[in-house]
């Protein structure tokens, strides 16, 4: 128990929740792909209260750097680099050899992108995408960027860093990929949570973190973040409240209102579950697209066009976008746009939100897509052949509204019956399940079959 408390896991489903995303979705702790979630579970509890573990992982990680081109393996079933002395645990797995210092510095073209939509999917920023995040982050005097579940971002700064003497942007890396921890350090990668604001390496790496965000008094400083679309925006914004508090603690009492610069990588239909927790985003028109999914590409047109979009804090008119791509400045709302993302005089601004050119409904007041018209009987734009709000749904085997289906007079008898005596059967069962009734024994089973058979002769 002790050991569980270390890691702030007092509780069954708190280790269940660490211990199953690494079981569905990563290799790294299986031997051989048949261990099970509970054998599991010492696993992992023993590799995360290992005082030691980042200290042998960078041991491992200059070890491997050292050896030569033909001796350098990365197991792909188990998602981790490969020793020489661990080269017959892994036979029969599927291997990559020779390893690059160029794919040690791009990890994420090597590990196997997470698929789990709802808590830990990884899409990955094309490189389009990707560089222009890094020269807007640079244009805008940014030094370091606190990169929340942004892998590629993180990796382009690294090499960067490493390639140009003149280059002074840094990044620390917050991700629930373990994996990572193979090729960063401590100071460059840190196992975390964004949905509830857990570091797993304790308060060693959120004092990482807060180190990173204090640095020059917390100027220059900007945290990008791209989540797994299909997370709580509640659950999210309460993480980056968290992280956000952690930077204030840096700022002077004068300065204490201050927001800390964030570009949120989200789709544009979250725009309004985003506004209600932080007010002062606005949504930027560039199409961010990504490596490995098939629909969020760039270049497509009409509906097709990726619906990911920034949603920042900085000043719209700040955010320059590349014109080469379409992208235009608007004058009367004083910021870069999409090219068919037309000004409307009416709603005084540029209302398009997916890229296509939208018409005013002068009935709704306001602007909506190009395949909405107006219905009289909803009272707002819709879909041709939409569902009408305002009619009741009532009785679903005979139309009528004044009665649900339950007590429709057309109703069979029979299967009313049939639903009554499956209620008394359900009743039973929860009596024998809470001990109230006494289950017949076999031989009283026996004896009721029996005076059934009679019963039936006799008829």
């Amino acid at each position: 128990m002790k050991r569980c408390q270390m890691l702030g896991l007092q509780h069954e489903k708190n280790l269940t929740e660490v211990v199953n995303p690494l079981y569905h979705t990563d290799r790294m702790w299986k031997v051989r792909c048949m261990v099970r979630p509970t054998s599991l579970v010492t696993m992992v509890i023993h590799a995360f209260t290992s005082e030691n573990m980042s200290f042998h992982t960078l041991i491992k990680y200059k070890k491997f750097v050292l050896l030569p081109l033909s001796k350098r393996k990365f197991c792909q079933e188990c998602q981790q680099l490969l020793l020489p002395a661990e080269w017959e645990n892994h036979f029969g797995h599927e291997v990559l050899t020779d390893i690059t210092n160029a794919q040690l510095k791009r990890p994420s073209q090597i590990l196997y992108p997470l698929e789990n939509k709802k808590t830990n999917a990884q899409y990955l920023f094309a490189d389009r995408s990707c560089q222009f995040l890094l020269d807007l982050i640079i244009a805008l005097g940014f030094r370091r960027v606190l990169s929340v579940g942004t892998p590629r971002l993180h990796e382009l700064i690294q090499i960067n860093g490493c390639e140009e003497q003149q280059f002074n942007v840094k990044s620390l890396l917050l991700d629930i990929d373990f994996r990572y921890s193979q090729f960063y350090t401590e100071e460059d990668f840190c196992h975390y949570n964004m949905f509830n604001h857990y570091f797993f390496g304790g308060k060693v790496a959120q004092e990482v973190c807060r180190k990173f965000l204090h640095e020059e008094k917390g100027e220059g400083v900007i945290m990008v973040t791209d989540p797994p679309f299909g997370g709580l925006v509640e659950a999210l914004a309460f993480s980056f409240k968290k992280l956000i508090a952690m930077w204030r603690e840096a700022q002077e009492e004068a300065h204490s209102s201050k927001e800390m610069p964030i570009f949120w990588i989200f789709p544009y239909f979250f725009e309004s579950r985003i506004l209600e927790f932080f007010p002062s985003f606005t949504m930027m028109d560039y199409q961010v697209d990504y490596d490995n999914h098939m629909l969020y590409k760039h270049g497509k047109t009409g509906r097709k066009q990726s619906p990911v979009r920034i949603f920042t804090n900085l000043s719209p008119s700040m955010i320059v976008l590349p014109i080469e791509e379409g992208y235009r400045f608007c004058s009367l709302c004083q910021r870069y746009v999409s090219s068919e993302n037309q000004h409307c005089e009416m709603c005084n601004s540029c209302t398009s939100k997916d890229g296509r050119q939208w018409r005013h409904c002068v009935l709704c007041q306001k602007c909506v897509k190009p395949s909405w018209v107006h219905c009289n009987t909803c009272n707002h734009c819709a879909l041709q052949d939409h569902v009408c709000e305002s009619v009741q749904v009532g009785c679903f085997i005979c139309g009528g509204a004044d009665h649900k289906r339950s007590t429709c007079p057309h109703f069979s008898m029979t299967r009313r019956a049939y639903q009554a005596d499956g209620k008394q059967r359900q009743m039973k069962n929860k009596k024998l399940k809470m001990g109230t009734i006494k289950k017949p024994s076999v031989k009283q089973r026996k004896m009721r079959v029996l005076k059934g058979k009679i019963k039936n002769k006799k008829e």
